[in-house]
């Protein structure tokens, strides 16, 4: 099983726990997938795009449970990333982990799985 990690605040987590399924962030919607991200790329993600955001969970999944709309793709650095082209039913989420801001405001993604 491959682990894939979505980096969102608390409050859009539980909303779309609320909701039973997660339709996407702002920046998910206007690219027309979700974006995950794998552990090896979850601490640049967080670096790049969640520097200084407080009270971010990273919510694991298992990517073979998403189905045929997970798509692995060329993106930063040419690295291949897992987006999601269709609704996240949240009910497939395998973990729901607080992130913690180091000193300079950057996410602490290490020792993901």
């Amino acid at each position: 099983m491959t682990r894939i990690y979505k980096l969102l605040t608390r409050p859009e987590w539980l909303a779309a726990s609320d909701a039973g399924v997660f339709t996407g962030a702002a920046v998910d919607v206007a690219d027309g997938f979700i974006h995950f991200s794998t552990a090896a790329q979850a601490a640049e993600t967080g670096r790049k795009y969640f520097s200084g955001v407080e009270n971010l969970v990273a919510v694991a999944f298992e990517a073979e449970a998403l189905g045929e709309g997970l798509k692995w793709e060329p993106s930063r650095g040419g690295d291949l990333f897992p987006h999601l082209y269709g609704p996240l039913p949240t009910g497939l989420a395998v973990e729901a982990m607080p992130v913690e801001l180091d000193a300079d405001g950057v996410p602490m993604l290490t020792g993901l799985t």
